[in-house]
């Protein structure tokens, strides 16, 4: 098998999920299983450039996974003819200036999301994208994972009839970092660095109620700071001004409502970090990031209401479990080969920058809905 190379500059994988998801369990894994086949007896072969601030974690990562390539220059790298892709998993804050520098050096993209900090910057990135005439892709995982995966081949399937209504739940206890430490970084939590629970995970709201159920086309949101107070890396506290939980409610087109809670305030009682329900009128399922539970409507039950006894039943065992049926990847890497393929092949690929801008459209009015207390309609987005 011959082999292509692409040479792809990777900004920020000294932070978790640039490091573990994006190098470690995309690029490398996909050199570890020889390349990405394009067919016809050809291999593309990944080779990461590893660009960021703190040189010597970037030289112990090469050290550790046998790269020969980085640095602290980001200019520099873009100045290179030989790099074909920019990736960035910076955070938010610094995103948009060093995407804006590799479209201008005619690298196409591929990004984390949130792709900036407002409407008008994500838009910004997607016409000068378009108008340089570069591929480029944003970070849309959730629609990749195994129980997202399952949960679409039963709405393709038909298996829900009318869909009415998903309640989604997703967080963790994040420590406040003063007794044990935080396992978030601390600049999630102050909003003059890109923090926030609503930027981070609205944007990913946008896109799994966008792929599975339909445009959302209102939102209303609570949003708020539950805890004033954390400490830093260093020990040191500081005050958290970023949002720390949203509650959401979303129209979606079709009818559809929808009901997400994102919290990193809550203790974990679920049997996975995200869950959604989903109920139509012929069936209801249950879907995680691995598993996917469903409940048809010839074997639903009837429970009556009767709080003067306990229940007798368990409500859980009642509904049955959704095989594999497939072998699924790593949702980071399935979306990457996706994006490889697209850029050397010029396949089909939808989730580029406009696509991530609705995500920050879809944030920007979650958050003016608190302020304002009001629903706000959530406008088509065009270039």
């Amino acid at each position: 098998m011959t082999r292509r190379t692409v040479r792809i500059a990777m900004n920020g994988v000294t932070g978790r999920m640039g490091y573990r998801q994006h190098l470690l369990r995309s690029i490398l894994a996909i050199r570890e299983q020889g390349g990405l086949d394009l067919g016809g007896g050809e291999a593309l072969w990944p080779e990461p450039v590893l660009v960021g601030r703190r040189e010597h974690a970037l030289r112990e990562i090469a050290e550790r996974h046998g790269l020969t390539e980085w640095s602290t220059d980001l200019d520099a790298v873009l100045a290179d003819d030989t790099i074909d892709i920019y990736f960035d998993a910076q955070v938010t804050s610094a995103r948009v200036e060093a995407i804006k520098k590799a479209i201008a050096a005619g690298k196409h993209i591929y990004t984390e999301k949130p792709t900036a900090a407002d409407l008008d910057g994500a838009l910004e990135l997607a016409r000068l994208a378009r108008d340089a005439g570069i591929r480029h892709g944003v970070v849309q995982d959730k629609i990749f994972l195994p129980g997202l995966l399952k949960l679409k081949r039963l709405i393709d399937g038909g298996f829900f009839g009318e869909i009415l209504s998903v309640r989604g739940e997703f967080g963790y206890w994040v420590f406040e970092g003063d007794w044990q430490n935080a396992q978030r970084p601390s600049w999630n939590y102050r909003a003059e660095d890109g923090g926030g629970i609503t930027v981070d995970m609205f944007p990913h709201w946008e896109y799994v109620l966008h792929e599975l159920f339909g445009r959302v086309t209102t939102v209303q949101a609570h949003i708020t700071t539950h805890i004033a107070q954390r400490w830093d890396e260093q020990g040191k506290p500081y005050a958290a001004s970023a949002d720390d939980a949203a509650y959401g409610i979303f129209e979606l087109d079709g009818g559809a409502v929808a009901q997400i809670n994102s919290s990193w305030t809550v203790r974990v009682n679920r049997d996975e970090l995200v869950e959604f329900q989903v109920d139509g009128t012929h069936g209801s399922a249950v879907a995680g990031l691995r598993r996917c539970r469903v409940q048809h409507r010839s074997a639903t039950p009837k429970p009556v209401w009767n709080p003067d006894l306990p229940a007798t039943e368990s409500f859980r065992d009642q509904w049955q479990e959704v095989p594999d049926n497939a072998q699924f990847d790593n949702g980071f890497k399935a979306q990457w080969e996706l994006f490889l393929r697209h850029v050397a092949l010029g396949e089909a690929y939808h989730w580029d920058l406009l696509a991530g801008a609705r995500g920050v459209q879809l944030a920007e009015l979650g958050l003016r809905s608190s302020a304002e207390g009001r629903r706000f309609d959530v406008p088509e987005l065009s270039l």
